[in-house]
């Protein structure tokens, strides 16, 4: 057990060396199975120990999109963990946890894992480091029960953030219904029926301001875990519309693969420099989602994240393809 702990602290360190130099490691494969996604998750070189969350989201009621539980499952099932959720903050199937647990269901996830709906009986608000919009994060109160996370993000457009990757998994992904609405609103409110007025909307934060917002709540997330997170993108099914968008668009992008860091800039920022340097043709249209992510202003989340020391853009691409 002294063995392995030193080797995860060892690797962890070399997380935090290749950020201070500026460059960190990025495996990637083209595969999008559950054996690669264990493959992957071996590669990065830090075993996930104690009571692991593997953070995913289930998806919206009428969504085909998010990461299917047969793809997952070998994962999970090797890190021994359990799959947290927390609930939305714009009515849908997911708001209201009786109605999120009937759409887990429906989704498969519970005939074959735990699932913890973090907030479902409360929340805690837990210290943020950058406290120029928010004061803390709310997040679920079961994120307290953990020792590890695995970020499992499936990698897509987003219709407010531009992309969804590992930051927003983290992020918004993370928070509680009130903690959700504290972060779109850029620190200006807690209730999410004020977070979706027209009214409020006209006045609310630039889009930048909630950009921020969500690099620093993912990295709250980040340090509360004391670095114990390992961060995956899954690149598959990326339409322009997130996996809360019941009825999304067809992705007219191809899969790409699987995507996975201890650095969660890089890991974002290797998936959009991928999508962005993709030769698109007919069928095969990068187009679309980069159209979506500009509209949104979405890469300035890694430029922010960079910024506040949360980790690099610079990074070095590994396959671990033979």
């Amino acid at each position: 057990m002294m063995k392995t702990l030193r080797m995860t602290a060892a690797a962890l360190m070399l997380m935090m060396t290749a950020a201070a130099f500026g460059q960190s490691k990025v495996y990637m494969t083209k595969e999008i199975t559950p054996e690669s996604l264990v493959k992957i998750y071996k590669a990065l070189g830090v075993e996930a120990q104690g009571r692991v969350a593997v953070k995913i989201s289930t998806g919206e009621g009428g969504n085909t999109h998010y990461l299917k539980p047969t793809l997952i499952r070998n994962l999970v099932e090797e890190v021994n963990g359990t799959i947290v959720e927390c609930c939305t903050a714009y009515g849908g199937s997911r708001q209201d946890p009786k109605k999120h647990r009937e759409t887990i269901h429906e989704h498969g996830f519970d005939s074959i894992f735990a699932v913890d709906l973090m907030d479902e009986f409360g929340e805690i608000r837990i210290p943020i480091k950058d406290q120029k919009h928010l004061k803390y994060d709310i997040v679920g109160e079961h994120l307290a029960n953990y020792d590890f996370m695995i970020n499992l993000a499936h990698f897509k457009g987003h219709a407010m953030g531009g992309f969804g990757g590992v930051m927003k998994n983290a992020s918004i992904g993370v928070a509680s219904t009130n903690g959700k609405a504290y972060i779109h609103s850029a620190g200006k409110t807690t209730d999410p029926k004020l977070t979706w007025t027209p009214e409020y909307i006209a006045a609310g934060p630039t889009q930048d301001l909630f950009l921020e917002s969500m690099a620093a709540a993912a990295q709250a997330v980040h340090n509360y875990f004391g670095g114990k997170v390992i961060y995956i993108n899954v690149m598959n099914n990326m339409s322009v519309d997130c996996d809360c968008d019941g009825h999304p668009a067809k992705p007219e992008l191809q899969d790409m693969g699987i995507v996975a860091s201890l650095d969660p800039v890089a890991v974002d920022q290797a998936c959009l420099d991928m999508v962005f340097n993709y030769q698109g043709k007919p069928g095969d249209d990068n187009k679309p989602l980069i159209e979506r992510i500009n509209r949104q202003h979405g890469t300035y989340i890694t430029d922010y994240a960079e910024q506040i020391g949360f980790g690099s853009k610079k990074y070095e691409l590994i396959s671990i393809d033979k």
